[in-house]
């Protein structure tokens, strides 16, 4: 009778049970953190989070509507939902700190150190140790340099290097002109500001009824880098941000005053006095700028590839179509102020940019479903699907194991392709390898930087130009990179309001607010702007700020040895 007792109450029981599980299967919403590591893809119910990218240029949407994005759902039952910046940085950010409700996931790109002094993110220690092998695997030995000032984990930096690195076959900056300029001069040498001007007043001279811009410069919101930073390039400087650093000495100076700043804004200013330079530069958005860019109309611009990556993917896809176009492409060139000076436009191989990142916020329903999702991107065979995407598909894999692509797939993959397969979306923005590392295999995880890859998708008028200057690949036209194991010293975090922030500001205001008058002032007037400028800048404490970034220079330096 007793043993009969027990069965009907562990009957009951399992009956109560069973219905206690189906109706917490019907519950979407899950507090944070109760999900437990280990278990992907159909074991767990779909669920859709929100990522917020504070960087413009791409559609909004959803990553499960994208080839890429739906295996990654299959996988781990997440799909998120992105939005990207439309209008200022500044005040979309500023706007989610007031009233305290943030996407589940943000990347804040410059006003990271806002959402980080506002309490935005929450802390990742936990969820990495107990969540997140794979990060550990790729971001361990940068841990402790990713830390806030609290000692906590709040971001992941956007990609880090694993691996070997492997060198990019086409410069991450330069002084771009049209191919048709320079079949036209017959593929002069250029390595000067002052050659590359006159190769562009040249080519608009001849060509006056075609309605042509000599130049345009980028200075939408946070980009305006693109106008203050070509100084420090034509000096023979990779890309540190506002200073320059000496590699003996491990000095930073700025160069916003300097003689530098003073030559490239004179020749802005000679160009429009010419009509030469595009005086909406200074009042078109990012998307104008891009437009123009493949508008045929513009001869020639400064920019960093990744910047200007949607032009020209757009103007090369037309090319392949129609060869006739090809010289609209752009092709850049290595231009510093003096033959004798190397340029350094290749990215050098340097440590970790720790003021960028994507961070899970404090309104996010799940923290650890995020995190897993971002753990499960950094398996290899997911870092390769993001990279390569599908073997028979978008690459293949020849008999000594290398990674290439063939004349069809090159073809096929365009920017529309990119879209719909999820290249673009996975392209940038998430924890990652960077596109320098080498997969176990010995492989690029960057698909540019294979050198099959590479070599294959020239077309014919692309190795005509680079026969011409007897090169095979772009990189080749610049000098190679020096190591610097600081670089880049723009990726120095700061604390909000610190002094060095606080000069940052100021720095930006003047020059928002002289650059233009300089460069558009009649030829007579720029002296006196150049002057007023001046005048305004030494009242910043410049000092304060270079002692501060040699210092963290070395500390780099140290953390190295």
């Amino acid at each position: 009778m007793k043993n009969k007792k027990v069965a009907v109450f562990s009957l009951v029981m399992a009956l109560l049970l069973s219905v206690v599980t189906a109706c917490s299967g019907n519950n979407n919403e899950k507090p944070a953190g109760t999900n437990a590591g280990g278990d992907t893809g159909s074991s767990k119910e779909k669920v859709t989070y929100t990522i917020y990218n504070g960087v413009a240029g791409s559609k909004d949407g959803n990553t499960n509507e994208t080839k890429i994005g739906k295996m990654l759902e299959d996988q781990t039952g997440v799909n998120f939902k992105l939005e990207f910046l439309v209008g200022d940085l500044n005040t979309k950010i500023g706007t989610m700190i007031a009233s305290g409700k943030y996407p589940d996931v943000l990347i804040p790109d410059a006003a990271m150190e806002e959402v980080l002094n506002a309490g935005a993110f929450v802390p990742l220690d936990d969820l990495i140790e107990q969540h997140g092998p794979n990060i550990k695997r790729v971001y361990g030995p940068f841990l402790d340099q990713m830390r806030s000032k609290d000692g906590k984990l709040y971001i992941l930096p956007i990609a880090v290097q694993v691996g070997d690195f492997i060198p990019d076959p086409e410069p991450g900056a330069a002084f771009w002109v049209q191919r048709r300029v320079l079949e036209d001069a017959g593929y002069p040498k250029i390595t000067t500001l002052e050659q590359y001007v006159k190769l562009i007043e040249n080519y608009e001279a001849k060509h006056k009824e075609e309605n042509l811009t000599g130049m345009v410069s980028l200075t939408h919101d946070w980009r305006f880098f693109a106008t203050t930073n070509p100084p420090m390039h034509l000096q023979g400087f990779p890309n540190e941000g506002n200073v320059i650093v000496d590699t003996q000495s491990l000095e930073a100076k700025t160069y916003a005053a300097a003689d530098s700043t003073y030559k490239w804004l004179k020749a802005l200013n000679d160009l429009n006095a010419k009509g030469l330079f595009d005086k909406a530069s200074f009042v078109d958005n990012y998307d104008q700028y891009i437009a123009k860019l493949t508008s045929h109309k513009v001869l020639g611009f400064f920019d960093y590839r990744w910047q200007v990556q949607s032009a020209l993917n757009v103007l090369k896809d037309a090319a392949r179509k129609d060869p006739s176009l090809d010289g609209f492409n752009y092709f850049p060139l290595p231009v510093t102020f003096d033959e004798n000076t190397a340029d350094a436009y290749i990215d050098p191989q340097g440590g970790l940019v720790t003021n960028r990142g994507i961070g899970i916020t404090v309104s996010a329903k799940d923290p650890v479903r995020i995190i897993e999702y971002f753990d499960n991107m950094l398996k290899e065979e997911n870092q390769i699907l993001t990279s390569w995407g599908i073997q028979g598909e978008t690459y293949e894999v020849n008999e000594e194991g290398r990674y290439y692509r063939t004349k069809e797939q090159i073809g096929k993959i365009d920017e529309a392709f990119n879209e719909t397969f999820g290249f673009k979306y996975y392209s940038w923005n998430w924890p990652s390898y960077s596109g320098n590392s080498t997969l176990s295999d010995g492989n690029a995880k960057g698909v540019g930087v294979q050198p099959e890859v590479f070599q294959m998708s020239l077309t014919d008028s692309d190795k005509t130009i680079l026969e011409k200057y007897n090169v095979q690949t772009y990189s080749q036209m610049f000098a190679e990179p020096v190591f610097r194991p600081w670089y880049p010293a723009w990726g120095f975090a700061k604390e909000q309001n610190s002094p060095e922030q606080m000069w940052e500001a100021s720095k930006e205001d003047l020059t928002k607010k002289y650059f233009p008058k300089m460069v558009l002032a009649a030829p007579d007037k720029f002296e006196a702007a150049w002057n007023e400028y001046l005048n305004e800048f030494g009242k910043l404490d410049t000092a304060g700020y270079e002692k501060w970034m040699s210092e963290q220079v070395k500390i780099k330096v140290e953390a190295t040895k």
